[in-house]
């Protein structure tokens, strides 16, 4: 994890969609509930509780963030230059229906728990999406079809064959050709809207939508209980689907078969101590992946190990007491999402509380905690009665690791750096305000990771009362779903089903 990361960036507004009027009520089913972006950062994908999917694609131009252009070339070039990325709609398609298991009397419901990007062949884009029990894999195409840009609806009426003739539709012709008075020309958008003229002539206007969605494969009947994470594996060819009590290990071309590679199902469910909360393969080796749990464990398994993963490799795990035990303890301290930095030694992990940043060689503590909800620890009682307590935050790193984000109350988004003990808050709305979280008391240690926080970790920051004061919370405005784009620093968040990107 290279490079200095100790200065906060300045993070601005760039996009918003979806945006709400004041006082605007929001139907259950638009509420977003999943946000990822693809390797390249040119697609963002978004999900919903209705099932549905939104991809928006990038707009072209020189993007000035990831390459130096010199000032002649900017000044003399006739492309549009972007300070930073900015996307644009490009297709949407309903990814799950509602159902009804008839042998459990359970309805599952459509809302997309996870989606996770594919590698692109053949300029096709495709995308993994679930709901609580069945797995999809979509794949998404560019339309091209025919236009007609003009046409006489003169004596010659057998246009109708012409126009649907085998050879006006090779595609291997010029782009534009003529039959029995026709004007046929190929498009790359489905943007063709037709007007009749009294003169008799038709015209093609360009109106539309550029892409479609074909369901590929389907990966069903694998799980007993709800599906909470998928993760695609480097190697490209499987991936893992996670539920509460079991990991199943997937090949993208096999539908109707899974070895299940984890199994924390007890033979007495009286002796059920903990349960899979979330998993993600490891970015580089594809035989390691980590899960965790609703205890605050975090596991790495090697796969190479045993057909069955049920000891872990390594596992990290917080041994520093945190104070009293209470009836809270578990359910604040079961982790609701984990990420792996880019260089593959470092876990990001969020719970109910904190942010944590871990190091692998480090299991038996963080390397820095940020104490995210410490202001709210006096009222768990009150968060346990009205379910809030259970509310599961997402967590994300930028594209080079040296910065983290994660969700909160208020619509408010939290991001920090590595080696930083300042933060900054942002409020997601188009006049969104910035300011400091409270500052951060820190025991320090020496480390042998030079590269990391110039040799020093903090351990567990400390809030006055004063300032819990100032970051009290909106319980009924929360920000749980976010994504760091891979190249630059652009984070996508959602507030209900508001769509916000904000970039540094």
């Amino acid at each position: 994890m290279a490079g200095s990361s100790s200065s906060i960036l300045d993070w601005k507004f760039s996009q918003v969609f979806g945006e709400r009027s004041p006082g605007e009520d929001v139907e259950n089913i638009d509420v977003i509930s999943a946000i990822e972006f693809d390797k390249s950062g040119d697609y963002l994908a978004v999900g919903d509780r209705g099932g549905r999917v939104v991809i928006f694609e990038k707009k072209a131009g020189k993007d000035v963030t990831s390459k130096q252009y010199s000032r002649n070339e900017l000044e003399k070039s006739d492309v549009m230059v972007l300070q930073h990325p900015e996307y644009r709609y490009k297709t949407e398609f309903q990814s799950h229906e509602p159902e009804f298991d008839y042998l459990k009397s359970v309805e599952i419901e459509e809302k997309i728990n996870k989606m996770k990007w594919c590698t692109k062949l053949n300029g096709s884009l495709f995308i993994l999406s679930t709901n609580d029990k069945t797995i999809k894999l979509w794949k998404v195409k560019e339309r091209k079809l025919k236009k007609v840009k003009e046409m006489d609806l003169g004596p010659y009426v057998s246009s109708e064959n012409a126009l649907l003739s085998e050879r006006s539709f090779v595609s291997g012709e010029s782009k534009s050709s003529v039959a029995n008075g026709l004007s046929l020309e190929w498009i790359d958008k489905m943007e063709t809207s037709i007007s009749v003229s009294n003169a008799g002539h038709m015209n093609g206007q360009n109106i539309g939508e550029t892409a479609f969605a074909r369901c590929r494969k389907m990966y069903a009947h694998a799980h007993d209980y709800n599906i909470n994470s998928i993760s695609n594996n480097s190697d490209g060819e499987t991936f893992i689907s996670a539920d509460d009590l079991r990991i199943n290990l997937w090949n993208l071309e096999v539908s109707d078969q899974c070895f299940n590679i984890i199994d924390m199902k007890p033979p007495n469910m009286d002796d059920l101590t903990e349960v899979i909360t979330s998993a993600e393969f490891h970015p580089l080796h594809c035989n390691l992946l980590a899960y965790s749990s609703s205890r605050g464990f975090i596991r790495l398994v090697d796969m190479r190990q045993s057909a069955l993963c049920d000891r872990s490799s390594i596992m990290l795990h917080d041994a520093e007491p945190r104070g009293q035990k209470t009836f809270f303890t578990e359910i604040i301290a079961s982790i609701s999402s984990i990420k792996f930095a880019p260089d593959g030694r470092h876990i990001l992990s969020r719970d109910y509380m904190n942010l944590k940043f871990w190091d692998m060689r480090m299991p038996t503590s963080p390397v820095v905690t940020y104490k995210i909800h410490d202001h709210l620890r006096p009222k768990l009682g009150e968060l346990y009665n009205n379910d809030a307590i259970f509310d599961k935050f997402d967590c994300c790193l930028s594209g080079d690791g040296t910065h983290f984000a994660t969700g909160s109350y208020s619509n408010h988004m939290r991001i920090y750096g590595v080696g930083s003990e300042e933060g900054t808050t942002l409020e997601a709305s188009r006049n969104s305000f910035r300011k400091r979280p409270p500052q951060a008391t820190s025991k320090v240690r020496r480390s042998s990771l030079s590269n990391l926080t110039r040799g020093f970790y903090r351990q567990g920051h400390n809030t006055s009362e004063s300032e819990n004061n100032e970051f009290s919370c909106d319980l009924n405005s929360k920000l749980l779903h976010l994504a760091w784009h891979p190249k630059s620093n652009m984070i996508a968040c959602s507030t209900g089903n508001s769509l916000f990107m904000y970039y540094a």
